[in-house]
């Protein structure tokens, strides 16, 4: 059930929240700017599977889709991974046709966080050489 231009509230229990409505169900809740936080940004940069996408995303510097991204874990899995990022505004999705382009908001978080996006890959790329890995 959809409304357009305005809120709707849903019952929940005793509780009652305003949700803002969809513009379509393919669209995907992005936090603007100003609502990203840093503890949440670095959350989601604290498992190494989304930093491997992080890493994919800014070594590409384009959108990628989600079936780009070979993982070592389930579908299910890098769903999650994905939405953690998307919530937390490291990353955008939208959809193109029928496939889900990921990019990084390198403008959104060095503008908030300067330097940290950088220094984080940084770091994990000299770990991956420490590490004798990739």
């Amino acid at each position: 059930m959809r409304f357009s231009g305005c809120l709707r509230t849903r019952r929940t229990g005793a509780a009652v929240t305003t949700v803002a409505p969809a513009s379509s169900s393919r669209d995907l809740p992005h936090p603007d700017r100003a609502e990203i936080r840093l503890e949440a940004v670095l959350h989601a940069l604290s498992d190494p599977m989304r930093l491997l996408i992080v890493r994919e995303l800014a070594a590409d510097g384009d959108e990628l889709s989600c079936s780009h991204f070979d993982l070592p874990v389930t579908k299910s899995t890098t769903t999650h991974h994905f939405r953690v990022l998307r919530e937390a505004g490291v990353i955008r999705q939208i959809y193109r046709g029928t496939a889900k382009m990921n990019g990084l908001r390198r403008d959104d978080l060095d503008d908030l966080f300067p330097g940290l996006l950088d220094s984080v890959l940084a770091a994990i790329a000299r770990q991956a050489v420490r590490l004798g890995g990739s």
